[in-house]
């Protein structure tokens, strides 16, 4: 299928996003009360449609951590909300994981203006995405993310299309059945959210549950990188804000066992890095050769930490 094949459904009345919610049928009747405990049931109902989905999601969380562990990038395309969310997503990936900027990139139909402002008619345009892919130099290493609630956006089958003309993976997210609205990617991730309190309004429910899934990816895949150690963001960006460097000294703290005004110090000569100054503490080494160390370990602080990495390297003192 080229990025023109795709043609969208005229009639979408079989998608479950474009159907209507029983229960919310006298949306516009109910007390304040009722509509709010209505929205979080619909909203809790969110939760339960990833948890189904769980075989797709460790799939596609496997398939982008071998494509970035091999260095390649992860692009999300949407449309509309699902492109916001794919925004937001990758924005987030550098102050929480220190990834470069280029690894986890976005794409949303009308560009930059469609962040804050609707651009009616950019969601049908199923060249558009493959053009900006091209420009970024979407390659076989690379994996694509397209993201369509209803499953029938132009501007996400397209991207899908762009990626499998230069052999990049791609993975298709919706909030609809397969049947309902097919794909082509590598790997269809389907979310059964079913119909919405305020019908065919995917920034809804389905919105939550993508937002849910995007989560979820991007956290394990960078923990898969590296990126965490136990629960905690050890690569955090701490120079990035007040809050972050707080964060990272009781990280050092606590993974080095020390207090906060030796953190500070060991924070200051790691140039900000928390698994440097960690290494630096915990195997008494400089930080060149923390750092040597870090890279020896493939950057994983827990395997850095071990008697089975290579300790050979001239210490601090």
């Amino acid at each position: 299928m080229t990025t023109e094949d795709y043609r969208p459904p005229a009639d979408r009345s079989h998608l479950t996003t474009e159907r209507t919610l029983p229960e919310s049928e006298d949306l516009d009747c109910l007390t304040t009360s009722e509509a709010v405990r209505l929205c979080a049931r619909a909203d809790a109902a969110a939760a339960g449609a990833v948890a189904r989905a769980g075989p797709s999601l460790t799939a596609a969380v496997d398939l982008v951590a071998g494509r970035l562990a091999g260095g390649g990038r992860l692009f999300y395309a949407g449309a509309g909300t699902s492109g916001r969310l794919g925004v937001l997503d990758a924005a987030e990936c550098p102050p929480t994981f220190q990834s470069e900027p280029e690894q986890v990139q976005a794409l949303i139909a009308g560009g930059s203006e469609a962040l804050t402002r609707a651009v009616e008619g950019a969601e049908d345009d199923a060249t558009a995405a493959g053009h900006e892919l091209a420009r970024r130099g979407l390659n076989a290493g690379d994996v694509l993310i397209a993201i369509s609630a209803g499953g029938t956006t132009p501007y996400a089958h397209g991207a899908v299309a762009a990626a499998r003309a230069v052999g990049a993976a791609s993975v298709f997210l919706a909030c609809t059945p397969f049947a309902d609205a097919p794909d082509r990617a590598d790997l269809t991730l389907r979310l059964d959210t079913g119909p919405e309190i305020l019908a065919g309004s995917t920034r809804l429910k389905a919105g939550t549950a993508t937002k849910m899934v995007l989560n979820t990816l991007t956290t394990l895949v960078m923990a898969r990188l590296g990126k965490v150690h136990g629960n905690r963001m050890v690569d955090v960006t701490t120079g990035a804000n007040a809050k972050l460097h707080d964060r990272g000294l009781r990280l050092v703290c606590e993974l080095a066992g020390v207090d906060r005004a030796r953190a500070g110090e060991l924070l200051d000569a790691a140039g900000g890095h928390v698994k440097t100054a960690v290494v630096m503490e915990q195997l008494e080494l400089d930080r060149a050769a923390a750092q040597a160390h870090l890279a020896a370990a493939g950057g994983v602080l827990r395997r850095a930490l071990t008697p089975a990495v290579d300790r050979a390297l001239p210490s601090r003192h």
